[in-house]
């Protein structure tokens, strides 16, 4: 494996649900800190890099996210089965038997959901989807004092999907878990590689935040704390090349090239930086697509809002199949996105700022 291979196998493997992000906060610290001219945590937990100090140049931020989805241990039941509460948004037929990592006071448990067999079950009841409430983690303790002393699980301890980082058959695909928003701190390492020893004509703040899969909170006290003349946030996108996806639901495919969010849920992007953004693009030959979704929520929202309004603009990975124990990403989608994001920083100068805020 290369050395992007190494960074993406390192980050989607790390355990880092919502509000337990430590694992991968440890990680990007030990990516970026050669590389920046100071380092610090907000109260929430972000992490920010700042890097290429440059007295009163514009101020860029580039955030991505550390969390991912996950559970968390609500109850063990007298037999010692882990009842839990999710983090984030699953569907529930995507917790059904699947392997599972409780961060236990005592070490690392692995677990199971368990599944009803067939055998017992009606014709009608097989087609049904098992509800959340009904699904269980089988960590094969004898009791729930098992659970609790040997195994050291306690109500509260965070739970992540078990899932290996993988080279999808010979190609330039990968597969592995919590791409969202792994793929967006690797891109985030890999421009500030590029860039490193670069004089940039803004001040790069590189952040890791936390939280945003249950209301993207480690976004806003982070925004809040560096008040950023442009934001850059860096997501997975919602691929719809598969089965079962509509174009009216999805645009982006796995291997056209990074993704602008046109507009979601949670934000639109400022028309300026959206253009510059295209301009950018072309300029470089780097192949760009368009998003509009119905849904989603991402961290730009917060960082568009922070103090009097930031321009913001969301610019993604296409990803099949997010919020499961496996997605799908392409490494050409991945070079292209730190392409682009290098030379958007590198075009960020005050005059271009100040006409990106202005407002005719």
């Amino acid at each position: 494996m290369d050395e992007t291979e190494i960074l993406l196998e390192k980050l989607s493997n790390a355990h880092g649900p919502s509000g337990f992000e430590g694992p991968v906060r440890s990680i990007m610290i030990t990516e970026l800190k050669p590389f920046c001219d100071s380092i610090e945590t907000d109260g929430m937990g972000s992490l920010i890099g700042r890097f290429n100090t440059n007295g009163k140049a514009p101020k860029v931020m580039v955030a991505a996210h550390m969390d991912e989805v996950g559970l968390m241990v609500k109850y063990i039941t007298p037999e010692g089965y882990v009842k839990f509460q999710p983090l984030g948004g699953w569907l529930d037929q995507a917790l059904i038997n699947q392997r599972w990592t409780i961060l236990g006071k005592n070490g690392y448990v692995e677990g199971i959901t368990g599944i009803k067999t067939p055998h017992v079950m009606s014709a009608e009841s097989r087609t049904q989807v098992f509800k959340r409430d009904q699904i269980f983690i089988d960590v094969g303790a004898k009791d729930k004092q098992d659970a609790e002393e040997r195994l050291g699980i306690t109500p509260g301890d965070p739970i992540a999907p078990h899932s290996k980082f993988t080279l999808l058959n010979g190609n330039d695909l990968y597969l592995g878990k919590a791409w969202d928003d792994r793929i967006g701190l690797a891109v985030i390492v890999q421009v500030i590689r590029k860039l490193n020893k670069k004089s940039l004509p803004n001040n790069l703040y590189a952040v890791s935040t936390v939280q945003e899969e249950i209301g993207l909170r480690g976004a806003h006290t982070s925004s809040h704390k560096i008040n950023p003349d442009i934001g850059i946030n860096i997501e997975s996108g919602v691929a719809g090349d598969y089965p079962g996806i509509t174009i009216e639901e999805s645009q982006e495919k796995v291997g056209a090239g990074p993704a602008i969010f046109l507009h979601d849920a949670s934000m639109l992007p400022n028309l300026k930086l959206r253009d510059f953004v295209v301009e950018i693009s072309k300029q470089n030959d780097i192949p760009l697509q368009f998003e509009v979704l119905n849904g989603y929520g991402e961290d730009g929202a917060e960082i568009q809002k922070s103090f009097d309004g930031v321009p913001t603009v969301n610019i993604a990975i296409p990803t099949r199949y997010l919020h499961s124990h496996y997605g799908v990403i392409s490494r050409k989608d991945f070079d292209n996105t730190v392409n682009l994001v290098c030379e958007l920083l590198k075009s960020l100068n005050e005059e271009l700022v100040d006409n990106i805020k202005k407002f005719d």
